[in-house]
Parts: structure tokens; sequence; C-alpha cells
């Protein structure tokens, strides 16, 4: 077993600390917030993930991870940090993982091993990393190994994605490669696949997601055609689906967590090649836009309408709002009521459309979420954009007598169909 320090204990670092942790590893869980620190030494998490809190606990109680705001002398240093994407120029804020090689590079010994799991744009090992660690007279791939191994796990299951997914370790050399190997085999169930090629490693990650993005802008596109001929666009996908050389993904209200929509820009981070992926990008970041069309095709307009809009994490069953969709629909709603963005309106003292927003997994006091009752009494329209399991069982009569109107946009197409049918909700399915 390996000493192991971990830079950033956020979504991917503090499951991945507890990890090394859990399986005998001595593991320094490292972060510059003093107040995370003191909160994960005081027992607190605060990333909502099924089974974390335990994990991480165990990992504590047994006296294998420590949580600290210093770095200390390690074989392994492993960096997990964000990476922003600034929306408006495309560009990749890499400065957490600059001041994690420069936290790092002092206290580097011969034979020790840097290891960047953070999301980030093809060359950055090489061009980024490699340059802060040598200053002091290391040569990368000889004194020290340097790799780049992504994380690929799914928010609502990374437990058990870190140890079972595959994973695509890419060093500066073979050496490199084969020192991260020695480590990650320690918990990795699945294959372990290698390259001599950091960049490689890199490129991988991102182009797995952008297929992703991708597939689902085809979704979209899919369902909007569909639409315009009075077709079923799940009942199509899933029919062209048996073909053995068809795999499309679904359609929805756009993609929101912090891969789908931000990898793709990555990969033009140092190149003007970007074309389809520009395209399916703005595709889905357009969905927002085609829902608000179908609700004002149906209510003539939003503005002086209540709209409860159901599921403002990214995803089904979890509590994370990074690039939610719905938090993007409901500020569409605002800005097509007001004719201005939300953040105009409130500069201008306007009063906001009477948008109600619900989800049983998120907490954020910040969001001034509702109560399902709240939400739906007197809505003139309901949007469905999480499938929580939770809105999969909502009883149709119930919702239909709380409601002032009758339209219901289904975006991720939950909703039985049938028994909404006998009522007189105007039901709509992308």
């Amino acid at each position: 077993m390996s000493s192991v320090c971990v830079h950033g204990l956020g979504y991917i670092g503090l499951p991945t600390a507890a990890m090394f942790a859990n399986y005998g590893h001595d593991v320094v869980g490292f972060d510059v917030d003093e107040e995370l620190v003191a909160e994960l030494n005081g027992g607190e998490v605060r990333i909502d993930e099924p089974g974390l809190r335990a994990f991480v606990t165990q990992a504590l109680e047994s006296g294998q991870l420590l949580i600290d705001d210093e770095v200390p002398s390690s074989k392994y240093h492993i960096i997990c940090v964000p990476t922003p994407l600034d929306r408006e120029t495309r560009r990749v804020d890499l400065s957490y993982v600059r001041q994690s090689a420069k936290a790092i590079a002092p206290e580097l010994r011969t034979g020790d091993t840097v290891i960047l799991e953070s999301t980030v744009p093809p060359g950055t090992t090489v061009d980024t990393v490699q340059p802060i660690l040598e200053r002091d007279g290391f040569d990368a791939g000889e004194d020290i190994a340097l790799v780049h191994c992504p994380e690929t796990v799914l928010p609502g299951n990374i437990i058990t994605e870190l140890r079972e997914n595959d994973r695509i370790i890419g060093g500066v050399n073979g050496v490199s490669t084969e020192a991260a190997v020695r480590l990650y085999e320690s918990f990795v169930e699945s294959e372990i696949r290698t390259m001599v090629d950091a960049t490689t490693a890199e490129f991988v990650k991102l182009i797995q997601n952008t297929y992703r993005d991708a597939n689902i802008a085809l979704a979209n596109e899919i369902a909007k055609l569909a639409a315009d001929y009075g077709v079923d666009s799940r009942e199509a996908i899933e029919l062209a689906n048996t073909h053995p050389r068809v795999e499309l993904h679904q359609p929805g209200p756009g993609v929101g967590g912090h891969c789908l929509p931000i990898d793709p820009w990555f990969l033009g981070h140092d190149s003007d090649e970007l074309d389809l992926i520009a395209r399916a990008r703005a595709v889905n970041d357009g969905m927002a836009g085609y829902v608000v069309d179908r609700l004002e095709a149906e209510l003539g307009t939003v503005s002086e309408r209540k709209i409860a809009v159901l599921g403002v994490a990214y995803k089904g069953n979890v509590g994370d709002t990074r690039m939610s969709p719905g938090l993007t629909l409901a500020d569409e709603l605002q800005e097509r009521a007001l004719g201005e963005s939300p953040l105009e309106a409130r500069a201008d003292g306007d009063e906001p459309i009477h948008l109600s927003l619900h989800d049983p997994h998120v907490t954020d006091q910040a969001l001034a979420l509702d109560s399902f009752d709240e939400a739906v009494a007197d809505a003139d329209a309901l949007v469905v954009t999480a499938d929580h399991t939770e809105y999969e069982s909502l009883d149709p009569a119930t919702v239909e007598r709380r409601m002032a109107g009758n339209v219901v946009v289904d975006t991720k197409t939950i909703l039985d169909e049938t028994a909404w049918s006998a009522t007189d909700i105007e039901l709509i399915r992308l």
C-alpha cells in the first residue's frame, strides 16, 4: 500500500480519496477550502450521493483517511480539482490545475507519481502540468512519473462506478503509466487500458462525452421533426434502435451536469475544427427555448401565467443542479415573458413571472423551492424536466384537480400516457 494525497475534495476527489483509503492506502485529502476541511473532519459530507457519507465515515474512522489544508509529501499525488468553462468565451479555466501543480512541486521526491484526473483539454498534462513540476530540476518520466487518468463516473452511482468502470491511463512514458497502473489496480475491478501518451487519454475522455452530447442533439432534432409530422419520437427511436447498427439516445429538455454541456468545448480549446460538435451544442442548448415554444403554442403566452417546473436537478434521482436543464428552462421562461434576462429583470425591479420550482432531491436553500402541493396549486402548466421516480408515480386526477390550467409537458416521457389520457390534461411529450 502507498501514501496518496488527493487534491480537491469535490464530487470526484472525495469519493476517490475514500476509495483509496478503504482499500488500505494511507490517504490525505487536501483542499484549500478551510470550511470544507473542518466539515469533513467533523463528519459532515456536503455532497448528496448515495452511500458516500457512510463510505467517507468508514475511511475516516479507520484512520486511513485524513483531511487537511496542507499538502504532505506523498508517493502519489492525484489532482481532482475543477476545470470551469467560461460559457461566453468557451475557454477553459485551468487555474485550479496550475495551483495544484504548484502546491505539489515543493513536496516532490524522486520516484513520486503525479496523476491528473480532472477533465482537461488535450495537451494539458504535458503543456501545463509538466513544466510546473519540472521547475525544480525533476524530469517527468525519469525522476517522477506523470499521468492522466480521467474519471468516468455518473452521479448517483459514483462509488460503484469508481470500482467497476474501465480506467484509461496515459503517462508521459511507459514507466509513468506502469506506476499509475500499480495504484489503480488495488481497487479497480474492471479493465485498466493503458497508453504511453497522456494527450490521447485526455482526448478519449472528451470524445466519450461528446459522442453522448451529439447523439442527444440528434435525438432532440428528431423529436422536433417528429412533432411536425405527428409522430411519437420515442416510439420511432425505439423501433429504429432494433437495427443492429443504430443506437440513438433519447430526447429531452437539454443536457446538464459538468460533463456533457462542457467537455465538447474542451476539444476546441486549441483547435478551430469544431463544426458538427458546435452545432450539436447549439441544438441541446436550444431545447429550453423549444419547450417554451411548445408551451406558448398551448397557452398563447407565458406572461401572467403560473408555470411549475418539476425537476431542477440535472438528472433523475440525484440532487446535483450543475448546468440543470430545469433551471435553464426557468430562466428562458422569465426572459421570454419579460423580454430581458432574469438578472436584468431583477436589476430593473421587474417582477418575475410566476414560476414555481420543485425538486424532491435538491436541498439548495438559495433556489427557494416550493413543496409539490405549492408548485402544482393553480398552475397553468407543469413541465417535467427531471426523471425522478417521484414524478413517474404522479396521480393524474389529483394533479388535474389542483391545477388551474390543463397543460403538462413531459420532457422526459416518464408519465403514463394511458393514465393521463383519462383526464382532460393536455399531455405534451418530447
